[in-house]
C-alpha cells in the first residue's frame, strides 16, 4: 500500500511541476519575446507620460495594445499583477519531487556504486550542497566585474556549468546526474527571481508610490538575471526528459554529452532571442544543429565482433531470473516495486525472448539496467546476454 500511495503521490506532483513549469517557462518566453518587439510610442502624448516601447498583436480573436514605461507610470494602477508564484510553485514542486524520487530512493535511483561508492546521507548531502554551491557560485560571478563583460561571463558560466556536469556525473548514476544538473540551473532561475528580479521591482514600486523616480539600476540588474534565465531554459527542458534516454546518460562521457546538448538548447535560445531583435543570422541554429549531429553521431552504438562463446537458453535465464526478476515479475519483490515497471515481466521463457532487443540493449547497449545496478549483474553475466542475443540473429 505504502508503494501505491507513492506512487500516486509521483504521479501529481510531477503533472504539477509540469503544469506550473509550463506557466513559468512560457510567460518568461513571451516577455523576453514582447521586450524584443517592442516600437517606439506613435502618441506623442505616450511619450509623455514615460512609455518606452509599444506593442499591438492579436490573439484568440482580440487586438491587445502592450506599452513598457521606460521607469514607471507616475500613477500606480489599483491591480498590478507580479508574475513569481509560477517560478516559485514550479521549483517548489520540483524539489519535492526530487525528494521523493531520488532522495527517498537514493539507493535505486541517486547512488550507481560503480560510479561512486556513497552512503545514503553522503550522496543526499553532497546533491544538495551543489545544488545550493551552484547559486552561491553564479550569483557572486554576477556580482563581480565579470558580469561587466558579456563574453567573458559567459565563457565563465560555461566553465562553470561543465564543471557541474563532470562533478555530477563522476558521484552519481547518471540518470540522477542529468537531474541534478537541471535542479541546480532551476534552482539558480528561481534565486534570480527571489532574491533579485522580484525584490527590484519591489523597489521600484515603492519608489513609484512615493512619487520618486525609481532607480533604474534595479530594472537593470533584473533585466540581466531574466536574460541568464532564457538562456537556461532549454537545457532545463532537455533535463526533465532525459530519463527516457539511457543513450546519453549511460555514455561513457555522459558529462560532455549533458554540457553538449546544454550549448546547442543555449545556442537555439540565442537565435530566438536575436531572430527577435531583427538579427536575421542563423549561425547560432546551425551551431546547434551540428553540435546535436555530432553528439548523435558520437552516440551511435559501435559494431563489435561477434562472440563465438556457446550460450545455452538456461544460463540466460538464471542471469535473469538472479538480477532482473526482482522486479521485472508479475509479482516483484522488489519494495520499491509494487508492479513491473512498465508492465515488462520475464517470469516465462515466451516473455524472455518476447523482450530479448530490449534486456539486450538496457543490459549491455546502455547498461542502464538492472538500475543502479542494485543486483550486481557481473560483465559476464552481459557477456551471456549478449553472446545469446547475437545467436537470435540481433546485431550489434
Amino acid at each position: 500500500m505504502e508503494a501505491f500511495l507513492l506512487d500516486w503521490l509521483n504521479i501529481l506532483v510531477r503533472w504539477l511541476h509540469f503544469v506550473t513549469g509550463i506557466a513559468w517557462i512560457g510567460s518568461s518566453l513571451y516577455f523576453i519575446w514582447l521586450d524584443n518587439h517592442l516600437e517606439a510610442p506613435r502618441e506623442p502624448a505616450d511619450s509623455q507620460k514615460g512609455v518606452g516601447g509599444e506593442l499591438w498583436s492579436v490573439h484568440g480573436g482580440g487586438f491587445y495594445h502592450a506599452q513598457k514605461y521606460r521607469t514607471s507610470p507616475t500613477t500606480l494602477p489599483e491591480h498590478l499583477h507580479w508574475f513569481k508564484w509560477e517560478a516559485y510553485s514550479t521549483w517548489l514542486s520540483g524539489i519535492f519531487l526530487l525528494g521523493l524520487v531520488y532522495f527517498l530512493g537514493a539507493e535505486i535511483y541517486l547512488i550507481d556504486r560503480s560510479v561512486a561508492d556513497l552512503s545514503v546521507v553522503a550522496a543526499i548531502s553532497i546533491a544538495i550542497g551543489f545544488i545550493v554551491g551552484g547559486w552561491v557560485v553564479y550569483d557572486l560571478m554576477c556580482k563581480s566585474p565579470l558580469a561587466g563583460n558579456d563574453r567573458l561571463f559567459g565563457l565563465a558560466l560555461l566553465l562553470l556549468c561543465a564543471a557541474l556536469a563532470w562533478g555530477l556525473c563522476h558521484l552519481f548514476s547518471g540518470r540522477a546526474a542529468y537531474i541534478l544538473f537541471g535542479a541546480t540551473l532551476g534552482t539558480i532561475m528561481v534565486a534570480n527571481v527571489f532574491f533579485v528580479i522580484i525584490p527590484g521591482q519591489r523597489k521600484m514600486v515603492e519608489s513609484a508610490e512615493r512619487g520618486e523616480a525609481p532607480d533604474p539600476a534595479h530594472g537593470v540588474r533584473a533585466k540581466l538575471r531574466s536574460v541568464h534565465n532564457t538562456y537556461f531554459t532549454l537545457p532545463v527542458l532537455f533535463v526533465m526528459t532525459s530519463n527516457h534516454y539511457a543513450m546519453t546518460y549511460s555514455h561513457e562521457y555522459n558529462w560532455a554529452v549533458l554540457i553538449g546538448i546544454s550549448i546547442a538548447g543555449a545556442l537555439i535560445r540565442i537565435y530566438f532571442v536575436a531572430r527577435h531583435k531583427g538579427d536575421a543570422s542563423k549561425v547560432p541554429a546551425v551551431l546547434a544543429v551540428l553540435l546535436l549531429v555530432i553528439i548523435a553521431a558520437l552516440l551511435t552504438p559501435q559494431s563489435k565482433t561477434a562472440s563465438t562463446e556457446s550460450v545455452t537458453f538456461l544460463q540466460v535465464q538464471n542471469v535473469i531470473n538472479a538480477r532482473c526478476t526482482s522486479c521485472h515479475s508479475s509479482a516483484p519483490v522488489h519494495p520499491a516495486f509494487p508492479a513491473a515497471p512498465l508492465g515488462v515481466m520475464f517470469d516465462s521463457d515466451e516473455q524472455i525472448l518476447a523482450e530479448a532487443d530490449r534486456i539486450y540493449q538496457q543490459t549491455v547497449v546502455t547498461r542502464v539496467m538492472p538500475i543502479g545496478n542494485l543486483t550486481a549483474m557481473t560483465d559476464e553475466e552481459r557477456q551471456i546476454i549478449a553472446s545469446w542475443y547475437q545467436s537470435l540473429g540481433g546485431a550489434e
